[in-house]
């Protein structure tokens, strides 16, 4: 078995830390307390799709149809649409 090696300082000291939303083992370092997983697939959303997406909540297109269309995930979209929201206020005062 391959040893697990903290991502943020290294330690070989880890715990299982239960498993995360789509069922891969999350660990914790017991040195610097990082809770991580190993392999992780971050999906970069081109920006191009951001558009559509936007374009699509402005048409009040139920979330999960969204989703389904534009294979991004909800939790996803919730942050978008709130950066988004945050923007505006910014912008509006």
């Amino acid at each position: 078995m391959e040893e697990i090696v903290c991502p943020e300082c290294g330690s070989t000291k880890i715990n299982l830390n239960g498993h995360i939303h789509n069922g891969k083992q999350n660990h914790v370092c017991k040195v610097c307390g990082k809770e991580f997983i190993l392999n992780p697939q971050n999906k970069i959303v081109p920006e191009e799709t951001k558009d559509i997406i936007r374009k699509m909540l402005l048409e009040r297109i139920p979330l999960r149809g969204i989703c389904r269309v534009t294979d991004v995930s909800l939790p996803w979209i919730y942050l978008l649409s709130w950066k988004n929201t945050m923007r505006c206020q910014k912008i509006l005062g």
